[in-house]
């Protein structure tokens, strides 16, 4: 069986989509560039003993996805401790939201936003009481 072990985030603006996702997730980054042989971050999204994978941020190389295009990649999705709290910085950061929040009954909320750079990804607030 083969896990997940890292993701990419194409970005048009890098120092844009850092800001992004520094403000938003409290992510930190680290300049792979020079490994990589293009503008490439490494993110940080947590603690090494807690659940979760790292991954990075990469300038694209074509044309940034369009609105309300159909998904044709994988959509990320975030665990955040406060729902309503996170969907407040993603549009203070100038995140926008692509599928309202709604109750996965008796098991968490779940909604989809924008990033800063037109891709799409999910936060996901684990609630037993969600209806």
């Amino acid at each position: 069986m083969s896990r997940l072990i890292h993701f990419e985030i194409h970005v048009d603006d890098m120092e844009r989509a850092k800001t992004f996702y520094e403000n938003v997730f409290g992510w930190t980054f680290e300049d792979w560039s020079d490994y990589a042989g293009m503008p490439y971050f490494g993110a940080v999204t947590g603690n090494e003993n807690e659940p979760g994978i790292n991954g990075a941020l990469m300038q694209r190389k074509g044309p940034a996805p369009s609105a309300n295009q159909p998904l044709n990649g994988f959509a990320c999705t975030m665990g955040v401790a406060d729902y309503d709290v996170t969907e407040a910085k993603i549009l203070q950061n100038g995140g926008t939201v692509a599928m309202p929040k709604y109750a996965l009954p008796q098991m968490a909320w779940q909604g989809y936003y924008t990033d800063t750079e037109g891709n799409l990804f999910g936060i996901h607030q684990p609630d037993p009481n969600a209806l």
